[in-house]
């Protein structure tokens, strides 16, 4: 593959297809006929880009999204890369706690937000946040316990006290001078940081992970190319902007390639297969979950998906009977992606030339320019083929760092290498498998949920003596979430009390499905609980009581 990597800002990509291609369409929303072409694209993100200046956003600066994909998420994304401004990309899922931690990890300047999903209004949890803001004239707040945030945006229309909304922003824009927004996008290089996702990580709570222009433009032009991606094509991307999976294997893979995006606002099977069957879509994303509501969609015969050719199945273990039907009723061609966000995310990819059994037992073979191997966590030396042992990786697409975190960025970067936590084995092929993890980190769906983050939350419920959280198998998800919980004596708990203390305190999906109460846990030796343990002792729990994970 005759393939360079580039070095280029996101700006400067945006640039390009406004120029070389300025009719084709470059994001389409089909369910509201929303269109933008890549010219018209580009001349709203700089009226933004200017509108972000004009509140006193600049180089460097640290702008939060907290929205799910709606149109303007990729305005605010670009416009901030054009000044140098770094967006930090929140969870949808998010509740108070958590967004009030990140807004002050992250030295948020300027928060914005949309409405919010059905179980959490993002309007409400920001001026709980900010008591201020309703008595604040909008860009003069004064937060005590925030003192760096200064503006909150609200996208879209609707006005709200102390807050831009975006025509508002739009309009700012228009009493700036081309020459103010020529000489602030002077100073931005494809080595600045302009995305901050926070994650879990392999320890702790959650860390920003500071990637580069470079980091994932590159990690997108890469992964459209091991799909054979063109201008011509059209990609369906009903994943999270928020998440890697959403803004660089899909978003980035668009920016380099000029192709166009049809984009779903959130998850909607209906919705997708329409999307597909109206554009002629040509490649699909989505974690396993995904394909298995679209398969089994009532309606789904009705749809006609012959123009799908390609896609990504990625996020969390993706079962080969799935990645069958999907390939035989969806007509498409599945790859699959490992990496982490701090890799960019992707750090090996299945190319859409590989035969059936490496395409559905493995995730390929590394992305160019990057090494990967397969590291013994005991002696530090690379495993021999067949050998399972921890993926490492170095090259282009590993993060700048952990924000603010020079001690964590050091316990998982070492001798260049990034070290994901996960334990794999590499075959003769120079394919990975993925085989556990040697962190305790559990992903459902995709969604990555640090059993600490947890522990720490239950410990504040009154009667808990301890508790430990660890994955349980799930059929639908991968795994779930199961919390072991010692009681004070005397003390007596439901299922029900627990599940009451979680809900609008910290995201859905971090929720434990299952809860057992126990009375000890499995022990080393030398006292130190056996984590890997309590997934059995889970699975055990459930058959005693005819309980079958699904």
């Amino acid at each position: 593959m005759d393939i360079q990597l580039q070095d280029k800002t996101l700006g400067q990509w945006m640039e390009h297809w406004a120029e070389t291609t300025p009719d084709k369409e470059y994001l389409v929303y089909s369910d509201r006929d929303l269109r933008f072409t890549w010219k018209e694209f580009n001349e709203r993100v700089d009226r933004m880009a200017k509108g972000m200046l004009s509140i006193g956003i600049k180089h460097g600066t640290h702008v939060g999204i907290w929205a799910t994909n709606v149109p303007d998420w990729l305005t605010f994304l670009y416009a901030a890369a054009k000044i140098g401004a770094v967006a930090v990309t929140v969870n949808t899922n998010y509740k108070q706690s958590e967004l009030e931690f990140l807004v002050e990890n992250a030295d948020i300047h300027t928060l914005c937000i949309t409405d919010g999903v059905f179980d959490g209004s993002y309007v409400d949890m920001v001026y709980t946040m900010l008591p201020e803001l309703k008595e604040s004239q909008r860009g003069y707040l004064k937060s005590k316990r925030f003192p760096v945030l200064k503006n909150v945006v609200y996208i879209g229309q609707e006005k709200y006290r102390g807050m831009y909304n975006t025509p508002e922003l739009l309009l700012l824009g228009e009493n700036v001078s081309d020459e103010t927004l020529l000489e602030a996008k002077k100073l931005v290089t494809p080595h600045d940081v302009v995305n901050m996702q926070y994650t879990s990580g392999t320890t702790g709570f959650p860390k920003g992970v500071m990637l580069t222009h470079y980091n994932i433009a590159n990690n997108g032009l890469l992964t459209g190319e091991h799909m054979k991606f063109t201008a011509d094509d059209k990609l369906c991307c009903c994943v999270p902007l928020f998440h890697c999976f959403g803004v660089v294997l899909a978003s980035m893979n668009v920016l380099t390639h000029g192709c166009t995006q049809v984009m779903v606002e959130k998850f909607d099977p209906l919705v997708i297969l329409a999307s597909i069957h109206k554009e002629r879509c040509t490649a699909l994303y989505g974690v396993p979950t995904m394909f298995i509501a679209e398969l089994n969609h009532p309606m789904f015969s009705m749809f006609d998906l012959t123009s799908l050719r390609t896609g990504i199945m990625a996020g969390s273990l993706c079962p080969v009977e799935l990645m069958k039907q999907v390939e035989e009723k969806m007509f498409m061609r599945v790859t699959s992606v490992y990496g982490l966000t701090e890799a960019s995310p992707g750090m090996t990819h299945s190319r859409i030339d590989d035969p059936a059994e490496v395409r559905y037992n493995t995730v390929g073979r590394d992305y160019e320019f990057t090494e990967v191997r397969v590291i013994d966590p005991e002696t530090g030396e690379e495993c021999p083929v067949g050998v399972q042992g921890e993926m490492c990786n170095r090259g282009y697409n590993t993060m700048k760092g952990y924000y603010n975190n020079p001690a964590a960025t050091a316990e998982v970067i070492d001798k260049d290498f990034l070290h994901s936590g996960d334990l794999g084995v590499k075959d003769e092929h120079g394919n990975y498998r993925i085989t556990g993890r040697i962190k305790d980190m559990i992903i459902r769906g995709g969604e990555n949920i640090y059993p600490r983050e947890l522990e720490e939350f239950l410990y504040h419920l009154k009667g808990v003596k301890d508790v430990q959280v660890a994955a349980v198998p799930s059929k639908k998800y991968g795994e779930e979430v199961g919390a072991f919980i010692i009681l004070h004596e005397g003390v007596t708990m439901t299922e029900d009390i627990v599940k009451d203390f979680c809900r609008g305190k910290i995201a859905r999906h971090k929720i434990p499905k299952y809860i057992f109460f126990v009375d000890t846990y499995p022990m080393t030796g030398s006292g130190k609980i056996q984590k890997f343990k309590l997934k059995d002792l889970g699975l055990k729990l459930l058959a005693d009581q005819g309980i079958t994970p699904v």
